[in-house]
């Protein structure tokens, strides 16, 4: 049996992603859609939506494209080691890769933590404003 196929609209809607942002994540070699209908429409497998869906997870945490890329690379290489052997010095070398991105985007996660802190407590004092504008009305 072979792997369901899904046209660029049902992954748009999948991913939450405009057809733009996925033709475009194509152009720079950050998904290939796994094959083309008789028409010429973009067909992507499940696989492909997971691909697409890691790369929606990193761009809040600003990762350039160029970063992003060599994260899918290293994420295919750790999927493939499974099947093929690496070397001891090959593994310890994607060892120490996928752990420099885990470190930087441990400490992303933890900026954007504390600017949604300050942005909470943002709110709050407006509301606190409000209410006590309102109040005074009354």
């Amino acid at each position: 049996m072979s792997e369901r196929r899904m046209q660029i609209g049902e992954v748009a809607e999948r991913t939450g992603l405009s057809l733009r942002t996925i033709r475009h994540y194509e152009e720079v070699g950050l998904v290939t859609p796994s094959a083309r209908s008789k028409g010429g429409f973009r067909l992507y497998t499940d696989r492909d939506v997971d691909r697409l869906m890691v790369v929606r997870r990193m761009k809040p945490l600003d990762f350039s494209l160029e970063e992003m890329r060599e994260l899918l690379e290293l994420i295919d290489q750790a999927a493939d080691t499974r099947a093929a052997a690496l070397s001891e010095d090959e593994r310890v070398r994607l060892t120490e890769r996928l752990e420099a991105y885990r470190e930087v985007m441990d400490a992303r996660c933890e900026a954007l933590r504390a600017r949604l802190e300050m942005a909470e407590d943002f709110a709050a004092t407006l509301r606190r404003r409000v209410r006590e504008v309102g109040a005074q009305r009354a």
